[in-house]
C-alpha cells in the first residue's frame, strides 16, 4: 500500500473503466487519462487520499473526495465520499480492506470527521464490506440512478471517523 503517483493514472484508469460494466459505478462511458488526470490533480490539490495496492502492478487503488460542494456548503467540509476498486482475480484477499484502513487513517490525519459510502443496492458484497470496516447504513434512496435501461437504488453508509 502506498500513495498514488502520477505513474499509477493508466493503470488506476483500467480498474476504473472495467467497473463501469457493473452497477459498482454509475458512469455510463469509459473515462479518458485526461480525466483521471484532472481527477488525480484535484485530489493532490485539495490534500485528498489516492492510494494504491501495489504487487509490481496496480492491483487496486482507494480515494476519497468531497461529499458534497464544499464551496457552495462549505459546513460538509469535514465529510468526505470514499471509492475503492480492487481488480477481478484479486478479490478476498484483504487489498480493499488494507486501503480503505489506511484510507480512514488518511481522512483522520486530514482533520476529516465522517466518510460516506454511496452504494448501489444491489452491490451486496460491497454494502457488506463497508459494513464489516465499520460503516453503517444510514438511508436509502429508490430510484435515484438510471443504468442498464432500469432504475438503481442508493445505500448510504456513513463512518464516524473520530
Amino acid at each position: 500500500m502506498r500513495d498514488a503517483s502520477a505513474a499509477d493514472l493508466p493503470q488506476i484508469l483500467a480498474l476504473y473503466n472495467a467497473s463501469i460494466v457493473t452497477t459498482s459505478t454509475w458512469a455510463d462511458e469509459p473515462q479518458t487519462i485526461d480525466d483521471r488526470i484532472a481527477w488525480y490533480a484535484e485530489r493532490q490539490a485539495c490534500g485528498d487520499g489516492v492510494l494504491v495496492a501495489d504487487d509490481g502492478d496496480v492491483v487496486g487503488f482507494s480515494a476519497y473526495g468531497e461529499f458534497r460542494d464544499n464551496a457552495l456548503w462549505p459546513a460538509y467540509r469535514f465529510s468526505v465520499e470514499n471509492s475503492v476498486h480492487v481488480r477481478d482475480g484479486f478479490h478476498g484477499r484483504g487489498i480493499g480492506r488494507l486501503l480503505m484502513e489506511r484510507l480512514c487513517d488518511h481522512a483522520i490525519a486530514a482533520g476529516k470527521h465522517t466518510m460516506v459510502a454511496a452504494v448501489a443496492a444491489e452491490n451486496v458484497g460491497s454494502v457488506r464490506f463497508h459494513e464489516a470496516l465499520g460503516f453503517v447504513e444510514v438511508g436509502r434512496l429508490p430510484e435515484l440512478g438510471w443504468k442498464f435501461d432500469r432504475w438503481l437504488d442508493l445505500v448510504l453508509l456513513q463512518r464516524r471517523l473520530v
